[in-house]
C-alpha cells in the first residue's frame, strides 16, 4: 500500500510539473515583487509603449551585479546571471526624462514616490543615478516600479536599451 501512495504521489507531482511548465510555455507569468502588482501576468505582442509591463534582462553592469548580490533582483538565465524583471514603461523614444534627489521626472511631470532613497533596508548605500533632463534615444526606455518607493527601478540604473525587453506582459489577475 506504502508504495502505490509512493508511486500516486510521484506521478502527480510529474504531471502538475508538465502542466505548469505547459502553462508558462503558452504565455503564464507570475509577478511576487511588489515592484508591479503582483499576481499572473500573460506574455502579449503588444508594443513596448509608455504604460506597457515588461520583462527585461537587465544589462550586465555592476550596479546590477550589485543588486543581485545584495537581494534587489534575482539569480536567473540572463546574462551576468540576473534575474528577469518586470516594471512598467515610464518613457520612451522623445521622452525628456531626468532623475535628482526629487525623484524621476517624465517631460517635466514627477513620477509619484520616486525619489531615491541614500540606503537601503540594511543602511547599505543605494546607487545613485543623476541626471540633468535627457531625451531618450529610440533604442532607450525608462523603467519604473508602479508605486512602490522600494522599487529598484530606473532612479538607481537609468535608461536601458530596448534590446534588454524580453517581452510585454498584460496583467490576468492582480492584487
Amino acid at each position: 500500500m506504502k508504495r502505490h501512495w509512493t508511486a500516486t504521489a510521484a506521478a502527480s507531482g510529474i504531471a502538475l510539473l508538465l502542466v505548469a511548465a505547459a502553462v508558462v510555455a503558452a504565455g503564464a507569468r507570475i509577478n511576487t515583487s511588489p515592484s508591479v502588482p503582483v499576481g499572473l501576468y500573460w506574455a502579449s505582442r503588444a508594443p513596448v509603449e509608455q504604460g506597457a509591463y515588461v520583462l527585461v534582462c537587465p544589462p550586465s553592469s555592476g550596479v546590477f551585479d550589485a543588486a543581485r548580490t545584495r537581494g534587489y533582483i534575482g539569480a536567473g538565465f540572463c546574462a551576468g546571471g540576473y534575474g528577469r524583471l518586470m516594471k512598467r514603461v515610464a518613457a520612451t523614444a522623445g521622452d525628456a526624462v531626468s532623475v535628482s534627489d526629487e525623484g524621476v521626472r517624465v517631460n517635466g511631470a514627477l513620477l509619484p514616490l520616486s525619489a531615491p532613497r541614500t540606503a537601503d533596508r540594511a543602511g547599505r548605500p543605494m546607487p545613485q543615478y543623476v541626471a540633468e533632463p535627457h531625451t531618450l534615444a529610440a533604442d532607450e526606455v525608462l523603467l519604473m516600479g508602479e508605486g512602490n518607493p522600494k522599487s529598484f527601478d530606473a532612479r538607481y540604473f537609468g535608461p536601458i536599451d530596448r534590446a534588454q525587453i524580453v517581452g510585454v506582459v498584460r496583467p490576468i489577475f492582480t492584487w
